[in-house]
């Protein structure tokens, strides 16, 4: 043993010994049986395993004064092992040499093979183990002497077969000296004799090594050294032409002498460095090393995952953290399932390179396949071996390297879906996804100083996700960080967040994210990669089947066929399944990159735009017809000139028997389609797609969606100068204005509405725009304006056709009525706008008109019947999911219950519709439930809760721009002192 050039003595015989069992089993567990039988051979005392512990103690105490560390020798049930990794031990140093120079020699490469001989005997300084008595370890080393004289012959063979017969004469006649009855070493000292024109002198050599035999041993030389003799004293050409040949008729020493020596073969490569995370991925590998019988088939992990997600880290890792389970060996290959530059490696050289790390020479391995298949499970049996196969591209490829023996264990890496390894073998699948982003940012601080990615916590999570937490991705970054101790991680990301640099930022150095992906792709059938392409083109968060199949202009079986085989080989990842039952998919960011660069590559600019608009145009035709299924009709908006994508009548059927559950699935998608529509100067598609989706922002409130989407279809008809278009989207933004009570941007984006439809003779767009200019009118107390507005466009939807907003505006007017107290009035009108709404069949213009007639009841004192309607409005709007809507239903029950004098039901009503209220973004709604909790807590007396419900109240309404809202308050704060009994008229009328 030496450390740094320095010998390090070890004291005792005892110490010595077991030292040297732990180098000769370096990396595999040595017993405490084996110790004690070889330091005591068979009379250990009664403490001999606490001496052996004794003497490990001393070896370990000894080796980390040197600088060793702690981990060099690990206690491993049933005993210890030496660890080798980062140290030098020059038997395993000498054992890969000689299989390379076997591995060179198999190529044809003599003088590199000669040398690497050369380079393992050098690693022998003398005797092994000299000093170290005990059986056991007298015949490792009379073994390992045997196996350094084969070396030599090995040797001397390939520099016979270089011509270097003169130099070798005077270390053959050393050699054979020293052992007089090798014969192959005889039979090559004979040879580079008589090619050096000593023919006497070969001959002389045969007959002294006849005679040491006959005197010796009573047998006569071997027949390679007989025909060699022969060959001499008649001149053979072929001596001089064929010196492989008779090299290889000469008998080599028996293959057990040099398999016996083989320590246990260990090809894992290093462990993975700042290996990161993956507990539950571990867990279920770990489940693998259960107790198993050799009747058993092997055990099998499959570990799978998009390219750069750590499949072989994982692999390699748990490897060397299960290796003390295999005490027989450890194998690894990569099989170049995926890989830039190689073929897929065939299973016979794979075994080959097995076989030979078992221990087998290379002139035993069989030339046929299923010889070599026979002979590798015959070494792995009764051995517990584990095989790690990397990178694999099919069943077939690794089907020949399983062993028999159930007692080993494999695992797979490979992207590919490989079912048949599961179905056939019962493989437990490993499914590797991203990290999570806390085990990302670890793994980055792992590699970067840590108080570099401590520093800013925000831009490296930013990082993490721009490298979509994807290992390899990580790694790379990190590595950049590293090496460039000046950059913040600020700046790193900075140059990461411009998607058309990122895959090149990276995609440098050996490690390269587009390479990786590049393979997955280069293995795709031509529709596959069509697709995958032209997916990757959509900036929408995921979709279903029917938008593949609009991209290739294909049926949807045939979509979904395709789309799947990209699930196979992790190019898409699967979602889950949306409410309407649809299977939704989706690209990691970086392989969207990926795809989108082969795509501006591979196919012209013209297909790329056919292939968009179709599904682009296929979300315009859907959402249109989600609009008509849910407003009973084409109701309420405006179309444009955009032409439809045909969808199979089947297939609407199936997304849309629910629109509102189709709109909720496809929302985001919807909205980034609308604004990439938008910026690529589609206008007219932005804003009829837009219109198409208002009723979804409209029930379920989604205020800043609405207003995010009329924002950029107006940008883009206003460029194009599309008058019509630009109209309908100022309307929208409108009313999204009066949603939120702010009457003065309202009144600007509605009054610049009506002067457009009217320059381009737009009625129908007209009407619209006066029911929101109405609804404005009445939030600011100009009733008679209001009124004159409705009736106007009342008129023009009756004429047009829009029945939907017929009954809207019918409804304002009875609402109109009722702030008249023109009650009788109302109730006609609320009985007009029913009658409309249900001839729509839309339940929610329906509840829209019940509602106001059930106010105009409720102020009429046909309590009852307000009640009856309320209900319905009630059911209607929940069924809807229409929270809005479900507020002001419950406001209008609670305030009708409490003029029926049910306080306890109204306040139940009230605070209901307050919980909603506070959920969504409605001050007025807000403060009309503030409001009328205030004037029910006055009426039962408490006056303090009343107070405080007004006085919320009154801060809300001060928010808004509504004059009758604010007086309403004003007045129910005045009325507090002194408390009054409760009045004839509805709470709230």
């Amino acid at each position: 043993m030496a450390a740094g050039g320095r010998r390090i003595t070890v004291g005792g015989a005892r110490q010595r010994t077991i030292l040297a069992l732990l180098l000769l089993s370096a990396g595999r567990i040595v017993s405490v049986n084996t110790m004690v039988e070889a330091v005591w051979q068979g009379e250990p005392p009664a403490t001999a395993r606490t001496q052996v512990a004794i003497c490990i103690a001393a070896l370990r105490k000894t080796f980390k004064a040197e600088g060793f560390g702690d981990s060099l020798i690990s206690t491993v049930h049933p005993g210890y092992q030496l660890n080798p990794a980062g140290h030098r031990v020059d038997l395993l140093e000498c054992i890969d040499l000689v299989r390379a120079a076997e591995e060179l020699a198999a190529q044809r490469c003599p003088g590199r093979a000669a040398e690497t001989y050369e380079q393992a005997l050098r690693l022998w300084r003398g005797p092994v183990l000299t000093g170290v008595t005990g059986r056991r370890v007298e015949e490792e080393s009379d073994r390992l002497e045997e196996w350094r004289l084969v070396i030599h012959d090995e040797a001397i063979v390939l520099q016979l077969a270089l011509g270097n017969h003169q130099e070798l004469i005077g270390q053959l006649t050393r050699l054979v000296r020293e052992h007089p009855l090798r014969e192959r070493t005889r039979h090559s000292l004979m040879l580079a004799q008589y090619r050096a024109g000593r023919r006497a002198e070969a001959a002389e050599t045969f007959r002294e090594g006849r005679r040491i035999l006959i005197e010796e041993l009573g047998i006569e030389p071997g027949p390679g050294l007989q025909e060699l003799h022969d060959a001499v004293l008649r001149d053979d050409p072929t001596l001089t032409l064929a010196v492989e040949a008779l090299a290889q008729e000469v008998p080599a020493p028996a293959p057990a002498a040099v398999a016996e020596i083989q320590v246990t073969p260990s090809d894992l490569p290093p462990n993975v460095p700042a290996f990161t995370g993956r507990a539950e991925e571990i867990a279920r590998l770990d489940g693998l090393l259960g107790e198993r019988t050799e009747s058993q088939p092997p055990a099998i992990g499959f570990i799978t995952g998009v390219a750069g997600v750590g499949k072989t880290g994982l692999a390699v890792h748990w490897a060397h953290r299960a290796a003390g389970r295999f005490p027989d060996g450890r194998l690894f290959v990569d099989l170049c399932g995926h890989d830039e530059v190689n073929e897929p490696t065939a299973a016979a050289d794979v075994l080959s390179r097995f076989l030979r790390s078992l221990g087998v020479p290379s002139e035993q391995i069989p030339v046929a396949l299923e010889e070599r298949i026979s002979l590798y499970r015959s070494m792995l049996a009764e051995r517990r071996v584990l095989v790690v196969l990397d990178n694999v591209r099919s069943v077939a490829q690794i089907r020949p390297l399983l062993p028999g023996n159930g007692q080993c264990c494999v695992v797979v890496t490979s992207r590919d879906p490989m079912e048949q390894l599961i179905l056939r073998y019962g493989a437990v699948r490993v499914q590797l996804g991203v990290l999570p982003r806390a085990e990302a940012i670890e793994l980055l601080a792992r590699i970067v100083p840590a108080e570099r990615i401590a520093a800013d916590p925000g831009q490296s999570a930013r990082l993490s996700e721009l490298c979509d937490r994807l290992p390899l991705a990580l790694r790379i970054a990190a590595a950049r960080l590293a090496s460039k101790p000046h950059w913040t991680v600020r700046h790193l990301v900075g140059r990461l967040a411009d998607e058309r640099r990122r895959l090149d930022e990276l995609s440098q150095g050996e490690a390269q994210v587009r390479a990786g992906f590049a393979l997955s792709y280069r293995y795709l059938a031509s529709e596959a990669a069509r697709l995958y392409r032209r997916l990757a083109l959509l900036p929408v968060p995921d979709f279903t089947t029917w938008v593949g199949a609009a991209l290739l202009d294909c049926d949807l079986f045939e979509a979904e066929r395709l789309m799947e085989h990209l699930v196979d080989v992790q190019l898409l990842e699967v979602v889950g399944s949306d409410v309407t039952g649809q299977l939704r998919y989706r690209f990691q960011n970086l392989l969207r990159l990926f795809g989108r660069e082969r795509a501006q590559q591979e196919e012209s600019e013209a297909e790329l735009v056919a292939a968009r608009d179709r599904a682009f145009r296929g979300w315009l035709t859907l959402a249109e017809q989600a609009h008509r299924r849910e407003s009973g009709g084409d109701y309420a908006i405006l179309h444009g000139s955009t032409a439809r994508y045909p969808v199979d009548p089947g297939l609407l059927d199936d997304l849309l028997a629910c629109p509102l559950d189709w709109y909720e699935a496809e929302r985001l998608c919807l909205v980034a389609v609308i604004e990439q529509a938008a910026r690529l100067g589609l206008d007219e598609l932005a804003w009829d797609l837009t219109g198409s989706v208002l009723v979804l922002f409209d029930i379920r409130n989604y205020l800043e969606d609405w207003q995010f989407c009329c924002e950029r279809a107006l940008a883009a008809a206003q460029e194009a100068g599309n008058r019509r278009g630009a109209a309908f989207m100022l309307t929208e933004l409108g009313g999204t204005r009066l949603r939120t009570v702010r009457l003065d941007e309202a009144a600007t984006y509605l009054g610049t509405a009506l002067e457009l439809f009217e320059q381009v003779g737009e009625e129908h767009g007209r009407a619209l725009t006066l029911r929101h200019i109405a609804v404005m009118e009445r939030l600011r107390g100009d009733l008679g304006a209001a009124g004159e507005r409705l009736r106007e466009a009342a008129e023009i939807f009756q004429r047009v056709g829009d029945a939907s907003s017929q009954a809207h505006a019918l409804g304002y007017l009875a609402q109109n009525a009722l702030d008249l107290d023109e009650v009788d009035e109302a109730v006609r009108l609320g009985l007009a706008a029913v009658r409309v709404a249900r001839g729509t069949g839309e339940s929610r213009c329906a509840a829209q008109s019940l509602y106001r007639l059930a106010r105009a009841y409720a102020i009429q004192g046909s309590l009852s019947a307000a009640e009856g309607a309320f209900l319905e409005v009630e059911r209607i709007v929940r069924a809807k999911g229409d929270l809005l809507g479900a507020a002001y239903s419950l406001l209008g029950l609670g305030e009708t219950r409490a003029g029926l004098g049910r306080a306890g039901e109204a306040e139940g009503d009230l605070l209901a519709a307050l919980e909603i209220v506070r959920r969504i973004d409605s001050p007025l709604a807000e403060g009309r439930v503030q409001l009328a909790l205030g004037q029910l807590q006055r009426r039962l007396g408490r006056i303090e809760a009343a107070r405080r419900h007004l006085c919320q109240a009154r801060e809300l309404f001060a928010r808004i721009d509504s004059p009758p809202s604010r007086q309403r308050v004003e007045q129910a704060l005045a009325e507090l002192e002194p408390a009054r009994p409760a009045a004839d008229r509805p709470v709230g009328a």
